[in-house]
């Protein structure tokens, strides 16, 4: 019998809601997962991509998964791989460095075998080379007697599916008696022709709309494959309080609703539906803070009537509006053409800091005067509210982050990846 651990979107490096503890919430679930499969003797972990959150984590983020991997190593734990959407580069891999260390195997179409199972991979790939994708993997091994796919896309008969199971299962040049996947951050598990097709789900929670318990797959193959479902148990713990106000019903109903729950060292979720008054959602947000929650957001979903001044937007020229908004910043000459300069659609990325500090050398030698603060200038009367004021006032989040397409173990005929918006999770993105 062969058991190994199915686990995946661990997203090491989110720093979800601008929370230096949420990052670390991210790296402590992958390292209990770790310490899951030590303490159960399993022949392996097998991980079904998106480590990483994104293609650049920190170096304290590399350090932690280097430890955990080790760990798994110095157990003889082998950690098997894919690279998910997230973390993919154009270049070498992160799994590429990690398998260079002697701490992981970067599954592709040729089998890695552990103990009666064949281990395949694919990577992400984007929609849009789908099409031309050929399944060619190597024959699997005599020593094999069940052949497993690990992969990372949204995979039907799930939610948001978009990628065809059956067709990879029809045209894959083996028979898999298992597809494990990542992606999907909600588990799900089921037969496609026979075969058994399934989601680990995520580790920790990376979206508001992840309301199960974060856990993992393990799988059993003895006779046949058999999988059941763990939960983590040392998660942040996510506190949802849904509120369905009546007319006549505002903020202290929200507030009431709010202390009726134990939030203390929690990521609070508050959702406002129905009818009632208008609410700010700072006073609810502080309430919580002052109750303990380490991070509290509000989400009113409400159609409200419209504030008594209209504010009106003008999306005529972003980039005239975000100048002007600059403007008023009273920068000095040079940090004005520094901006222009970072902001320079035609100038390639690679070469925005080359740019930036010749500009400044060149200044400095000529005109010292140029770092000079400028004149204040007068405050408008117009009520407008500028395209740079949203942005001023919306913040960013790592969601919205633009997905990378990595290389991948089995490619389509034209092997220059690119990044392509189709590659975001399903679940992420649901909260600002």
């Amino acid at each position: 019998m062969t058991r190994v651990l199915h686990t995946g979107d661990t997203h090491i490096g989110y720093q979800q809601y601008n929370s230096p503890a949420r990052r670390q919430d991210f790296l402590e679930a992958f390292e209990q997962v770790a310490n899951d499969a030590i303490a159960d003797d399993v022949d392996a972990v097998v991980h079904a991509g998106d480590l990483f959150h994104d293609r650049r984590p920190s170096l304290i983020d590399l350090q932690g998964t280097v430890e955990i991997l080790r760990t798994l190593a110095d157990a003889d734990v082998p950690f098997l791989a894919v690279v998910g959407n997230h973390e993919g580069k154009r270049d070498a891999q992160w799994l590429d460095l990690f398998a260079d260390l002697g701490l992981a195997t970067r599954l592709d179409a040729e089998p890695t075998v552990i103990g009666d199972v064949a281990f395949y991979g694919l990577d992400f790939v984007p929609r849009s080379r789908r099409e031309d994708l050929e399944y060619e993997f190597a024959p699997l091994p005599d020593d094999a007697e069940y052949a497993t796919l690990v992969s990372h896309g949204l995979f039907e008969p799930f939610p948001h599916a978009d990628w065809d199971t059956q067709r990879l299962l029809a045209e894959s040049t083996v028979d898999f008696d298992a597809v494990l996947l990542g992606d999907n951050h909600d588990a799900h598990t089921a037969q496609v022709d026979d075969t058994w097709v399934t989601y680990c789900g995520s580790t920790e929670r990376a979206s508001a709309s992840e309301r199960e318990p974060r856990g993992y797959n393990c799988l059993e193959f003895d006779e046949e494959v058999a999988i059941s479902r763990r939960g983590l148990t040392s998660t942040r713990e996510f506190v949802f309080v849904d509120v369905e106000l009546a007319e006549s019903e505002g903020v202290d109903r929200v507030q009431e609703r709010v202390r009726q729950h134990e939030v203390d060292d929690a990521v609070v979720v508050v959702t406002i539906e129905g009818d009632g008054r208008p609410i700010t959602p700072a006073s609810i947000e502080e309430l919580a803070i002052d109750r303990g929650a380490l991070v509290a957001r509000v989400n009113d979903r409400r159609e409200l009537p419209d504030e008594e001044e209209a504010v009106s937007v003008s999306f005529a020229d972003p980039d005239d509006a975000v100048r002007d908004r600059i403007r008023d910043l009273g920068l000095s000459d040079a940090a004005l053409e520094i901006d222009e300069t970072v902001r320079d659609d035609d100038l390639a990325d690679a070469n925005v800091r080359e740019s930036v500090e010749r500009r400044v050398r060149e200044l400095l030698e000529d005109d010292d005067a140029a770092f000079e603060p400028a004149p204040e200038r007068e405050p408008s009367d117009e009520n407008v509210t500028t395209v740079a004021d949203q942005l001023d006032d919306s913040g960013s989040t790592a969601d919205s982050e633009e997905s990378q397409t990595p290389e991948t173990s089995v490619t389509p005929p034209d092997s220059d990846q690119e990044a392509d918006p189709d590659a975001a999770d399903a679940s992420l993105g649901d909260f600002a």
